[in-house]
């Protein structure tokens, strides 16, 4: 399974990232909108991972560009405000079935990439 991690805290992508790396997961990671489209262009992911709350494009409005140039991608939502309730009304229209409330466990994380993705969804593996 290969992983992009979109997050303006490149603590939080970078440490997610290596720990990924450490399961076996190939995880990318970028903190600009800009960034993880450049990676897009050049790099097949099963999943990526995105923050709710960016400067310039919101995770929304980076999920709605990506599904362009990558329409089997599969999405997970970061959110580190509001509750479960918040998160869902203000994500319903744009077809976000899948979320995490940071901080996030890496235990957490990879049950939801599996569970989207499939045990047997690996396209890079």
């Amino acid at each position: 399974m290969r992983v992009l991690l979109v997050d303006d805290e490149a603590e939080l992508v970078e440490a997610l990232a290596e720990r990924l790396s450490l399961r076996g997961i190939d995880a990318d990671w970028a903190v600009t909108s800009k960034d993880a489209l450049g990676k897009l262009d050049t790099q097949e992911y099963d999943v990526a991972l995105l923050d709710v709350k960016m400067p310039k494009l919101s995770g929304i409005e980076l999920k709605r560009e990506m599904e362009k140039r990558a329409p089997g991608m599969k999405f997970i939502f970061l959110t580190g405000h509001g509750s479960e309730a918040d998160f869902r009304a203000g994500t319903a229209e744009a077809g976000v079935d899948y979320y995490l409330v940071k901080p996030v466990g890496i235990d957490e994380l990879l049950k939801k990439m599996k569970e989207i993705v499939g045990e047997g969804g690996d396209r890079h593996g």
